[in-house]
């Protein structure tokens, strides 16, 4: 099961914003449209294949399409999926733009050479560590992994420096764990890549051992550490505020809070949404307006304040109460390396979680 999968409340939130979001687009103008490649005249018409679901991706598209009179026609499916069938079609695909949900499947693509190379004034809008080196994709947003508890039965003085310190004793029973999920399973891929296939699989059979509580998204695991089902749970960090919206109410006000781990610790894993304009598309300006669009203030606060992830463009602001992207002490990890899913899902089958 992949995030985009969702609760309902992010999907009422998004109808509601495309309307602000087009109303505003159409007073502003014209932000989409950037320096255009030469060599192809535009058609005002794209294709995009998107692992992020309609309701999340929908009204910012639409805004796009308000605002530069391009006509976006989307396929709509699971990252992995979108990105295999990519994989399939090679240079027959009709698409024009991919849209991914995690780093790992537009890596996948970069390394069969399936994307054009961007420009520079639009990877540099992006920093480094979220865009690939060889400038194949670009970051769109940033999701950090955090460790969700509850107030009332985790001091603070009691929160572990490492996610492997969950595999101890005193957090028997206690750990909420989405297995199936592809945000979990991304992170399973960066503990892979940075501290080996053996330690990651020990993690694994530790927290089997240890009775970590499997539910079968994030969303769960967030409301049962706020209802006190669960201690705690580790999920991305937005959803203990899609969780105060659907209550009414403040991410203060609740009894779960982010904890984000410290040190450069793999539990801390920041991965991105991204985008990449497919190789026969590398000429199109209507793919690059597009990508443009996507990097401009508009959608990156559409992000920032609906769906609370974090804008990667300078000068937006994060969610109120979400410490800044640039606090955070995240783990040194090339995004690309998490293209080996597969490899993953084995791993976590053989633990018994899944």
């Amino acid at each position: 099961m992949s995030d985009h999968t969702r609760t309902s409340p992010r999907v009422a939130a998004s109808v509601a914003i495309g309307s602000l979001l087009t109303l505003s687009l159409a007073a502003c103008g014209g932000e989409s449209q950037g320096a255009q490649p030469v060599g192809q005249a535009s058609d005002k018409v794209i294709t995009v294949y998107s692992g992020r679901s309609r309701p999340l991706v929908r009204p910012v598209l639409d805004g796009f399409e308000k605002v530069s009179g391009i006509t976006v026609e989307v396929r709509y499916g699971d990252t992995a999926a979108m990105a295999a069938q990519l994989q399939e079609e090679g240079s027959r695909t009709p698409a024009d733009v991919f849209l991914a949900q995690d780093a790992g499947a537009l890596g996948a693509l970069a390394g069969e050479d399936l994307f054009a190379a961007l420009p520079d004034e639009v990877l540099d809008k992006v920093p480094a560590a979220y865009r690939d080196e060889d400038g194949q994709w670009v970051g769109v947003t940033g999701r950090s992994r955090t460790m969700v508890y509850n107030v009332d039965q985790v001091a603070e003085d009691d929160l572990p420096e490492s996610v492997f310190e969950l595999t101890e004793p005193e957090w028997k029973g206690k750990v909420g764990i989405a297995p199936t999920n592809g945000s979990f399973q991304a992170f399973i891929t960066a503990m892979r890549a940075e501290h080996g296939d053996e330690r990651t699989q020990d993690f694994l059979d530790g927290l089997k051992a240890n009775d970590a509580q499997i539910r079968e998204g994030n969303a769960p695991i967030v409301a049962d550490v706020d209802r006190g089902r669960l201690a705690t749970g580790l999920v991305n960090h937005y959803y203990v505020y899609e969780l105060a919206k659907e209550k009414g109410t403040s991410v203060d006000a609740l009894k779960a809070k982010n904890y984000f781990f410290p040190d450069g610790d793999i539990g801390a894993l920041v991965n991105v949404s991204g985008v990449g304009v497919m190789e026969g598309a590398g000429d199109d300006p209507d793919a690059r307006d597009l990508v443009d669009y996507l990097l401009g203030r508009q959608a990156q606060t559409y992000f920032a304040q609906e769906t609370y992830e974090y804008p990667l463009v300078a000068g937006v602001s994060s969610a109120r109460g979400l410490p800044q992207l640039s606090s955070l002490n995240t783990p040194d990890i090339d995004l690309n390396d998490l293209d080996d899913l597969q490899t993953t899902v084995e791993m976590i089958r053989e633990s018994g979680l899944a």
